[in-house]
C-alpha cells in the first residue's frame, strides 16, 4: 500500500472477506447477474420503443428505470469484476472519485424514478379520466429533466470535496467499489463537512422520495378503499404490485445497510458487503424479471420476441 500520506495515487477495494480462495467461483455468479441485468433492462427498453401500444407513461417511467438500472450496474460492474475474476484490488484515486460519483449518482435517480413512478400510479387510480392530460409527454421530459439535474447537480460537489482531503497510509476500502463515506473516513483530516454535505444529500433525495411514496400509497389506499366493488379494488392494487415490488427491492438493503452500520457494531464484516451488494446488484436484475412477469403488454411482446406466443397475441394484447 501507499506509505504516502499526501501524494498516494490509489485506493484498494475489497471483496468478500475470508473468501478470498474462492474469488474465482464467485466471479461466475456475479458475471451472470451483470449479464443478467445488461440484457433484461436492454429487452425492456427495446420493447417499450418497439411497440406502439407502450408508448404511454407507465412505460417510458418504466424506460427510465431500466437506463437507470443499466448505469447503475455499469457504475459498479469494473472494480468488481477485477476483483473477483483477476484478483486486481488497487484502484486509482481519480478513478475511485468518478466511479462514487456515478454510484451515487445513479442511486439517488433510483430513487426519484421511483417516487414518479409512485405518482404515476396515484394519478392513474385517484384521477383516471385525466390520467392522459395530466402526463402528457412534455411533462414526462421534464420530469426526466428534473430527476436527472437533481442527481448529477447534488453529487457534483463530493467528489471535488473528497479530492482535496489528504488521506492516511491505510488505503483498504471496505467494499468492491467506491462509496462517498468509505473513501471519507480513510482521510486524515477533519471531515465534518463533508459528512454534513452527505448526510444533506441522503436527507434530501433518498429520505424525501421515501417519505413521498409511503404518502402516495396513503393515497392509493384511500381511493381504493372507496370503491365499492372488491374486484375493482383489486384490480386497482394488482396495478401497484410491480412499482411495490420495485420500491422494496431497492429501499430494503439500504435500510439494512444503515441500520447495521449504526447499531450492528457486532454484525460480521460480511454482512455489510452482502447487504451492499443486495442493494446495488439485484435491483437492476430483478427489476426487468418483476416487471415482464407481472405486466401483460411486455410479457406478451416478450413472447412474441422468442418465437413463443400464439396466433392471439395481437389480439388479446389490444383487448
Amino acid at each position: 500500500m501507499s506509505d504516502s500520506n499526501n501524494t498516494g495515487t490509489s485506493f484498494f477495494l475489497s471483496g468478500l472477506p475470508g473468501l478470498e480462495a474462492v474469488y474465482t467461483w464467485l466471479s461466475i455468479p456475479l458475471c451472470a447477474m451483470y449479464v443478467a441485468s445488461l440484457a433484461g433492462n436492454s429487452l425492456i427498453l427495446w420493447v417499450v420503443r418497439s411497440e406502439p401500444s407502450l408508448h404511454q407513461p407507465m412505460y417510458y417511467f418504466l424506460s427510465m428505470l431500466a437506463v437507470t438500472d443499466l448505469g447503475l450496474s455499469a457504475s459498479t460492474l469494473p472494480t468488481m469484476l477485477t476483483i473477483y475474476m483477476l484478483g486486481l484490488r488497487e484502484v486509482a484515486v481519480d478513478v475511485c472519485l468518478a466511479q462514487l460519483f456515478f454510484i451515487h449518482t445513479f442511486s439517488i435517480m433510483e430513487s426519484s424514478v421511483l417516487l414518479t413512478m409512485a405518482f404515476d400510479r396515484v394519478v392513474a387510480i385517484s384521477n383516471p379520466l385525466r390520467y392522459g392530460t395530466i402526463l402528457t409527454s412534455p411533462r414526462i421530459a421534464s420530469l426526466g429533466l428534473a430527476i436527472m439535474l437533481r442527481s448529477v447537480g447534488l453529487h457534483i460537489p463530493a467528489p471535488i470535496m473528497l479530492k482535496k482531503l489528504p488521506y492516511c497510509r491505510n488505503r483498504l476500502l471496505s467494499h468492491s467499489y467506491c462509496l462517498h463515506p468509505d473513501v471519507m473516513k480513510l482521510a486524515c483530516a477533519d471531515t465534518h463537512i463533508n459528512s454534513a454535505y452527505g448526510l444533506f444529500v441522503v436527507l434530501s433525495t433518498l429520505g424525501v422520495d421515501a417519505v413521498l411514496i409511503v404518502l402516495s400509497y396513503g393515497l392509493i389506499l384511500y381511493t381504493v378503499l372507496s370503491i365499492a366493488s372488491k374486484a375493482e379494488r383489486l384490480k386497482a392494487l394488482n396495478t401497484c404490485v410491480s412499482h411495490l415490488c420495485a420500491v422494496l427491492l431497492f429501499y430494503t438493503p439500504m435500510i439494512g445497510l444503515s441500520m447495521i452500520h449504526r447499531f450492528g457494531r457486532w454484525a460480521s464484516p460480511c454482512s455489510h458487503v452482502l447487504l451492499s451488494y443486495l442493494h446495488f446488484l439485484t435491483p437492476p436484475v430483478l427489476n426487468p424479471m418483476v416487471y415482464t412477469i407481472k405486466t401483460k403488454q411486455i410479457r406478451l411482446r416478450m413472447l412474441r420476441l422468442f418465437g413463443l406466443g400464439g396466433t392471439g397475441i395481437r389480439d388479446s394484447q389490444n383487448h
